[in-house]
Order: structure tokens, then sequence, then C-alpha cells
């Protein structure tokens, strides 16, 4: 058996790195739709979406708590 051309190789390797991800497409995208102010404000808003969610499921732990230690159970 015969080992495969390098250009055979190469463009296999290349075609295989060369797809960006879902990701990396929408933010390409995304970088050509709008200015670097918007792009920092709308992922300034998405971090305080996430954080939003952090602290409900952090008072919905703390309800449990206290509902927990005023019944009396452990």
């Amino acid at each position: 058996m015969q080992a495969a051309p390098v250009n055979e190789v190469m463009t296999t390797v290349t075609r295989a790195t060369a797809i960006p991800s879902f990701t990396e497409a929408l933010r390409a995208v995304e970088s050509l739709l709008m200015s670097g102010g918007q792009r920092t404000a709308r992922r300034n808003a998405w971090t305080s979406v996430l954080e939003d969610r952090r602290r409900a499921k952090d008072r919905v732990e703390a309800e449990r708590v206290l509902q927990q230690a005023l019944s009396g159970r452990p």
C-alpha cells in the first residue's frame, strides 16, 4: 500500500480545519453587521440576562432552605 501524496493529505487537512464552527460564523456575521459599540452592548445585555438567571436560581434555593428551617425538617 502506498502513502497518499502530500498534496492530498494537505488538502484534506486544510478542508477539515477551514470550516468555521457555527459560533465563529455567527460572530463573523455579527462583526460585519454591527459596530464595536453595538457588539459590546449586546454582550453586556446577555451577561446581565445570565446574571439575572443566576440570582433567580439563588433566590429559589434560599426560599427552599428557609421553608425547610421553618418547618423543622433537616
